[in-house]
């Protein structure tokens, strides 16, 4: 088992290593719904994404304010696919007003990570960036190395113990 320095390490590592998260909302007959959509992270551990109006996901994260999102090492990069490294946010969700100072600083960093494409979703009035702040988190590191989001200092981690 690795020592939890190189835990933290990875840990804080993670999710600039993924440009897309999973992500779970509910709909309003109470069924849960499956999607994706490419981040960008700021130093306080929120993530933000872009996407359209039109989706089932906007209208959910709209309607419930709530979403649970997994970062998680694709197939081809892990030995052992039942202890796949992955990290799991449980958020509440907020639309971002258009045009205000933290939205032109959000999109800056989308153009920059995902380049042109974002130009053309500025034009789209449809497009819409939500802020997904965790409250609550676990990493993941292979069998029996989990490990919780400190909630009070996101970029740490607490070692999950049994009992």
């Amino acid at each position: 088992m690795p020592q939890f320095q190189e835990v933290l390490a990875a840990y804080q590592a993670f999710p600039a290593r993924r440009q897309s998260l999973m992500m779970s909302t509910v709909m309003a007959d109470g069924m849960p719904h499956a999607s994706y959509a490419p981040f960008v992270m700021d130093e306080d551990h929120r993530l933000y994404i872009y996407i359209s109006g039109l989706s089932a996901h906007t209208e959910n994260l709209e309607r419930s304010g709530r979403a649970s999102v997994l970062l998680i090492d694709d197939e081809s990069e892990t030995q052992q696919i039942f202890a796949r490294n992955r990290l799991t946010y449980d958020c509440t969700a907020q639309l971002l007003e258009r045009e205000t100072l933290t939205w032109d600083r959000v999109v800056s960093r989308f153009e920059t990570r995902f380049g042109n494409i974002i130009q053309m979703f500025r034009q789209l009035g449809d497009f819409r960036i939500f802020q997904l702040t965790p409250y609550a988190g676990r990493f993941v590191v292979g069998f029996g190395a989990a490990y919780d989001v400190d909630p009070q200092q996101p970029d740490q981690l607490i070692q999950v113990t049994g009992g």
